[in-house]
């Protein structure tokens, strides 16, 4: 019975985690673009910005973590001869990564604060798709385990990180064009 609860409430908080993870970042996304705006705008966005960061940071996607590490501590302590299989540790590999990215998160959340961060919107929003790809690559693990089709993941994962490039820059050709659209046009004078 204790392997189910550990399972479930291993599963409530890699969907509480990656819901942080993935709007925290969407965060960054606008408090970087917020440097764009007018006074008195863009104090006030990034100040709330800083606000919501954090206390998403702190309330929601830490604790996601923590309740995913610890759960996934319990599923294991139930069935220690799972810490022999390869993908096992191909998975706690990928995990590793992610708390890493968890914690560089952090670090830019401070560095954001401070208003020392040089990231673009741009840059964010390619940041932004990181766990997207460590998530596909864990999920497939935890499912397939030592069934894993090898070539077929790597080719779909090559193809959604393509499509993540591609999806991006279109977004950002469609946000100058528009911003473009939006300029006040000029009289041109007669000579």
């Amino acid at each position: 019975m204790a392997y189910f609860w550990f399972k479930a409430f291993h599963f409530i908080g890699i969907v509480v985690w990656f819901a942080g993870l993935f709007y925290l970042v969407r965060l960054f996304v606008y408090h970087a673009e917020a440097e764009e705006k007018p006074e008195p705008a863009k104090t006030i966005l990034k100040e709330q910005y800083q606000i919501m960061e954090k206390r998403l940071y702190n309330l929601i996607t830490t604790p996601g973590m923590f309740v995913t590490v610890l759960m996934a501590i319990g599923l294991i302590s139930t069935e220690p001869d799972v810490l022999k299989d390869t993908w096992l540790h191909i998975k706690l590999t990928l995990v590793t990564l992610l708390i890493g990215y968890h914690f560089y998160c952090g670090w830019l959340l401070k560095k954001l604060a401070k208003d020392e961060s040089r990231w673009t919107g741009q840059q964010f929003r390619a940041l932004n798709e990181v766990p997207t790809v460590l998530l596909a690559m864990i999920v497939l693990l935890a499912v397939f385990k030592q069934s894993l089709p090898v070539s077929s993941t790597i080719a779909t994962i090559i193809a959604m990180i393509v499509l993540m490039v591609v999806t991006i820059n279109f977004y950002a050709k469609k946000r100058l064009n528009d911003q473009r659209k939006n300029l006040p046009s000029i009289p041109q004078q007669e000579a």
